[in-house]
């Protein structure tokens, strides 16, 4: 079942995170169907964490999607290299996003080797928000995407995961975040081993 739009618009990013994680990741770019079930996400909340992009109500052209209401894709560029994928989420305004960090991958696997160039089937064809990314085909094309229409959107496919199997700590790549930085809002399923490996 496609997540509806109020599934996004929750008030509780941190809480949304963890969710999402045993939720399925869709994308059809150009006409080829690609996807998995998501691994690890990061919460980031607009209105007091000095790690998202629109913190102290910061407004760019880049960050101008965060403010729209839940249930549109933020993609930005890091290094000049990787599209970075993030769910917006909570109502109108107020700036909250899910970086998905991982799939464990399930359809369209050739195609996901072929977009990274990869010859055999390894963890790191999806484990990293950049490589995903890759993989999936999400570039800034579907920067504020609609996520409940049927070119990048999510699934509920009955997976369920107990607190005690998902583990939680600080986010990756953040250290400018201050104490911020020390928050436990990664997201991860335990063993599983397309999670990213922190450098």
């Amino acid at each position: 079942m496609k997540l509806p739009k109020e599934f996004y618009t929750r008030p509780n990013v941190v809480a949304l995170a963890q969710e999402l994680i045993g939720k399925h990741l869709y994308t059809a770019v150009d006409g080829i169907l690609t996807g998995g079930m998501i691994v690890e996400t990061e919460a980031y909340s607009g209105e007091n964490d000095r790690a998202c992009h629109a913190h102290l109500s910061r407004r760019t052209p880049r960050t101008e999607i965060m403010y729209h209401e839940g249930g549109v894709a933020y993609v930005y560029l890091v290094y000049g290299i990787y599209h970075l994928f993030n769910i917006i989420t909570n109502t109108h305004g107020r700036a909250d996003a899910v970086l998905v960090r991982a799939i464990a991958p399930e359809e369209g696997i050739e195609e996901m080797q072929l977009r990274r160039n990869m010859a055999t089937l390894k963890p790191n064809l999806t484990a990293g928000p950049g490589v995903m990314s890759n993989a999936l085909g999400i570039s800034k094309k579907l920067y504020g995407a609609d996520l409940t229409g049927d070119t990048i959107w999510l699934e509920d496919r009955g997976m369920r995961f107990t607190a005690a199997e998902i583990a939680t700590g600080p986010r990756i790549g953040i250290d400018y975040a201050g104490e911020d930085a020390s928050l436990p809002w990664r997201f991860w399923l335990k063993g599983n081993k397309w999670v990213s490996r922190k450098k």
